[in-house]
């Protein structure tokens, strides 16, 4: 399936085989981008993370494969594939991948 139909939306594909891991990098392909908010897919390969940071917006976080540990305020969870968290807007978050994950990302722009 080539990205021309991904984004056009209306053709279904599979997640996780869009975004490929590479060493030592965290990998991001956005798929969707509009005032309202935005859907981007992640890799982190092991080591890897985003350090504490902030976002105006709420965002949901959708593991699809390996596991991460993600700090919402003072509070470490750890999320494995399948598993979703909501990150507040406003409250510091950090991602960290002791292993290699995956996830969606689904930033929600609104009051």
């Amino acid at each position: 399936m080539t990205e021309q139909a991904i984004e056009s939306g209306g053709m279904p594909f599979h997640l996780a085989s869009h975004v490929t891991y590479d060493t030592n990098t965290v990998v991001s392909k956005t798929l969707l981008k509009k005032d309202t908010g935005t859907i981007t897919l992640f890799s982190f390969d092991a080591g890897q993370g985003l350090s504490e940071h902030t976002a105006p917006f709420d965002a949901v976080v959708h593991i699809l494969d390996g596991e991460a540990d993600i700090t919402i305020g003072q509070t470490k969870h750890q999320v494995k594939a399948g598993e979703m968290l909501i990150m507040p807007a406003n409250i510091p978050h950090a991602l960290q991948a002791n292993v290699r994950f995956k996830m969606l990302l689904v930033m929600i722009r609104g009051n």
